[in-house]
C-alpha cells in the first residue's frame, strides 16, 4: 500500500516557535527596585521636614545621637532616638511576623503581601495626620511622625528579608553600593546590574520625595504611599494570593549556606 502523497500546495510545515519563559525572580526583582523608591521618598520627607534625620540609614541617626551629646542638641537627640527606636521596633515587627525564608518557598511569600500592606497602613496614618498638620507639624508632633514613617521602613526591611537573596535589600545600601564597587574592582565578577537598579531607585525616590516637599508639600506623603500600592498591585498581579508557588517552590538563593550557620528558619 502506497503511502499518501504530500500536498504540494500544503507550503512548508509550521516552526515551532519557543515562547519566553516567564522568569518570577525577575519580576521580583523589579518589585523590589520600585519599594526601595519609598525608602529614598520617605528619608527625604524626615530630613527636610521632620528634624533633619533619617527613616531607614540607622547608621546615620546612630552619628546624629553622637553628635547631639557633642552639642548638648535635645532636640537632635530626640528626633534621632525616635527614628531609631522606631525602626528597631519596626524591623523586629517584620521579621517575626514574616520569619525566615525557607529551603523551598514561592518566590513572593504571602507574608510580605500582608507585611507591606501593614506598612501601607502606617504610611495612610502618616498622611493623615500630616494633613491635619496642613504639611507643617509642631516639633512635638515631628518626633510621632518620624516614629511612624521609621516603624514603617523596619517592617520593610524586616520583610524583605525573608526572600533570603544575597544583597537584596531596600534600606541596607550602603553595603548593596559596597558590593557593586567590589565588583567593578574583580574583574572576574560582573556588576551587578540589580544592585545598580536599586541604588538608582534610592535617588529617584529622594528627588521626588524632596520636590513634593518642597513644592506641593501637602502631597509629599502620596510618594512612598502611591509607590507601595503599586508594588502591592504588582505583586497581586504577578504572584496572585499563592505568592507563585502556583508555579512551583523554589529553593531560596544561597539558602544552604545560611541554613548552615542557622541563619534560615524552616
Amino acid at each position: 500500500m502506497k503511502g499518501l502523497a504530500k500536498d504540494p500546495r500544503s507550503g512548508p510545515s509550521p516552526r515551532l516557535v519557543r515562547r519566553p519563559t516567564w522568569e518570577p525572580e525577575k519580576y521580583r526583582d523589579i518589585l523590589v527596585v520600585v519599594l526601595t523608591v519609598t525608602t529614598g521618598a520617605t528619608d527625604a520627607i524626615g530630613f527636610l521636614r521632620l528634624g533633619g534625620v533619617f527613616t531607614s540609614v540607622m547608621t546615620a541617626n546612630m552619628v546624629l545621637l553622637g553628635i547631639s551629646a557633642g552639642r548638648q542638641d535635645a532636640s537632635l537627640a530626640l528626633h534621632a532616638g525616635a527614628a531609631f527606636a522606631g525602626f528597631i521596633v519596626g524591623a523586629w515587627l517584620g521579621a517575626r511576623f514574616v520569619g525566615g525564608p525557607t529551603r523551598r518557598q514561592p518566590v513572593w511569600p504571602r507574608e510580605i503581601t500582608v507585611a507591606l500592606g501593614v506598612e501601607l497602613v502606617l504610611f495612610a496614618g502618616f498622611a493623615a495626620w500630616w494633613e491635619v498638620a496642613a504639611a507643617d507639624p509642631s516639633s512635638r508632633v515631628t518626633y510621632a511622625l518620624i516614629a511612624i514613617n521609621a516603624v514603617a521602613l523596619g517592617i520593610q526591611s524586616g520583610a524583605v528579608l525573608r526572600f533570603g537573596v544575597p544583597g537584596l535589600s531596600t534600606t541596607f545600601l550602603t553595603g548593596t553600593l559596597t558590593q557593586f564597587v567590589a565588583s567593578l574592582a574583580d574583574r572576574r565578577e560582573s556588576p551587578s546590574t540589580r544592585s545598580l537598579a536599586i541604588l538608582a531607585a534610592l535617588v529617584a525616590g529622594g528627588a521626588l520625595g524632596a520636590a513634593l516637599v518642597t513644592f506641593v508639600p501637602r502631597a509629599a506623603p502620596a510618594a512612598p504611599g502611591g509607590v507601595l500600592v503599586l508594588v502591592l498591585l504588582g505583586a497581586n498581579v504577578a504572584f496572585g494570593r499563592d505568592g507563585g508557588a502556583a508555579n512551583g517552590m523554589r529553593p531560596v538563593e544561597g539558602a544552604h549556606n545560611n541554613l548552615e550557620t542557622g541563619q534560615v528558619n524552616g
